[in-house]
């Protein structure tokens, strides 16, 4: 049903992207969401997984969504919507490896199309929770808290510190699923299908 040449295409983005993050960020950096899900969105390709697409739908359309409003209001019209593309403008980091980070345009409208090639798997919600909290452990686990990765730490860029980090990391168990994952749910459920 998947063209060989978007399976090709997408193929060759990640296999050009994943070996540069490695060397320049380290492998913390494959514990983000987004780049948990450009692995596992070529792996539904070349599979035509109907769940690991819905899963991936799920837990990362809202966040790309927000990511590419703030990328293109900054780029287009200098206004700062969110931290989360902030670093596409950062100096420090060179050119070429923030341009890498252009996945982040044609992944969610990969999995879009995916979904609605498909439908949409209503087991998305149950088992991208389940994912999410494993990775949430883990990032939590074996992570530098000024890295914040997955904003285990405290929301945006740094560590909180009005509460303990353990009951912090406990509401984010709760929290992002009930304000990302299921809202999204609701929304590829009833304009995909099952």
């Amino acid at each position: 049903m998947i063209p060989l040449w978007l399976k090709l295409a997408y193929t060759l983005m990640v296999a050009a992207i994943l070996p540069v993050y490695l060397v320049h960020y380290g492998p913390a950096n494959f514990l983000w969401f987004s780049d948990i899900a450009l692995v596992v969105t070529g792996i539904a390709l070349w599979y035509e997984s109907r769940l690991l697409a819905s899963m991936m739908a799920v837990g990362v359309l809202l966040p790309e969504l927000l990511w590419n409003v703030s990328f293109f209001s900054r780029l287009l019209a200098g206004v700062r919507v969110s931290g989360l593309a902030d670093y596409m403008f950062d100096p420090a980091i060179p050119r070429w490896i923030r341009a890498l980070s252009l996945f982040h345009i044609p992944m969610p409208i990969v999995l879009l199309w995916m979904v609605h090639t498909f439908g949409y798997d209503p087991r998305a919600l149950p088992s991208q929770t389940a994912l999410a909290w494993v990775v949430f452990a883990v990032t939590y686990a074996v992570t530098d808290p000024r890295e914040n990765i997955n904003w285990v730490f405290g929301p945006g860029g740094r560590p909180q510190q009005r509460l303990s980090p353990r009951l912090y990391l406990a509401l984010v168990l709760i929290v992002f699923p009930l304000i990302v994952y299921v809202p999204t749910h609701f929304l590829l459920r009833a304009l995909f299908g099952a």
